[in-house]
């Protein structure tokens, strides 16, 4: 590796990694109901994360922190960030961008209360996924009026509590089937019009290939302007957001998104967004974690230069076959 340092690598994961899923079917879930604790309990058996994403409130309710906090220490965890709940039935019509104010008060305390944990935790960010604001047919909203409260809800956030980071997940749709931030330049620009450094994106992978961009794109985009503030890792079919194991259909792109982390000496974790609705969780976990190890080393066996260079020339093939040399010793 040519005049490239490499980062110290951390792993982590959502929390709901380890949940038990439902959807339109199998409404009773896939596999037995699981409390937070059982989670991380779960997490902790994966050996390579360091850190987890939790929900808040705490998935199943009845938990008190002090028991978190113990099945954390007891399995070598510390808390990345917290999400804020603000995409359940009572935000159906929007959190941020609901029509109703005492709704979007509800969510805004919600997240003040998130950011209640992220101190007691000492965690890096509170994570807003603002999944039902938006809309889902013609007509049905002002665009000016329903963009104007969705930069106004974060940036009342983010001025309440100046010493945190606010971290916002994009996605093209679902829940609604338009969302407000839904691509990496739309988020970008409410992110400027707020005007605050405090905000910043966390990049999914899969929402990316999803919403049609290219993931290193969209990372090189978000770090030109300050704003990669963490990043999630999967993989879907591009026609949904499957969340399926990382680099298990896009390795080469998965392998090109951390190559523009590292050429920008990225430090960030390297984090798992995956919902293995049918698999081993903990499996699962491994699987990817181990895939995303083998970029790290394909990146040391990279001939940075030469990619450079071939870059620099818009050398398709000679790209491609740097990048297969490294990632799959062709």
């Amino acid at each position: 590796m040519t005049g490239q340092q490499k980062p110290a690598q951390r792993y982590g994961a959502g929390i709901w990694h380890f949940a038990t899923y439902v959807d339109r079917y199998a409404t009773d879930g896939y596999g037995p109901q699981r409390s937070l604790l059982e989670m991380i309990d779960l997490a902790g058996q994966v050996g390579d994360l360091s850190v987890v994403d939790i929900n808040y409130p705490f998935p199943g309710g009845g938990v008190s922190f002090e028991e978190v906090e113990a099945a954390l220490k007891r399995n070598n965890l510390s808390v990345i960030g917290i999400t804020p709940e603000i995409y359940t039935q009572v935000f159906s019509k929007g959190s941020f961008t609901n029509p109703d104010p005492g709704v979007r008060r509800l969510a805004n305390e919600m997240c003040n209360e998130a950011a209640k944990v992220v101190r007691r935790f000492g965690a890096d960010y509170v994570k807003l996924w603002p999944g039902q604001d938006g809309w889902d047919y013609p007509f049905q909203v002002d665009y000016h009026d329903l963009w104007k409260l969705s930069m106004d809800g974060v940036g009342e956030l983010a001025s309440q509590n100046p010493d945190l980071k606010f971290v916002i997940e994009y996605k093209p749709r679902e829940p609604r089937n338009h969302m407000s931030y839904d691509s990496v330049a739309r988020t970008l620009l409410g992110i400027e019009k707020i005007g605050l450094p405090n905000i910043g994106i966390l990049l999914d992978f899969g929402h990316a290939l999803y919403g049609g961009e290219s993931p290193a794109d969209s990372a090189q985009l978000a770090i030109d302007y300050g704003r990669l503030f963490g990043m999630d890792v999967n993989d879907n079919l591009r026609g949904w957001d499957d969340d399926m194991i990382a680099g298990s259909i896009h390795p080469m792109e998965l392998m090109e998104f951390f190559y523009v982390l590292r050429k920008n000496k990225w430090k960030g974790v390297w984090q798992l967004d995956q919902f293995p609705f049918r698999d081993d969780c903990v499996g699962a976990a491994k699987s990817a974690i181990s895939f995303l190890k083998h970029i790290d080393q394909a990146l040391d066996r990279l001939d940075w230069d030469a990619m450079k260079a071939a870059q620099s020339r818009q050398d398709a093939v000679a790209a491609t076959n740097l990048a297969r040399a490294a990632l799959f010793n062709f």
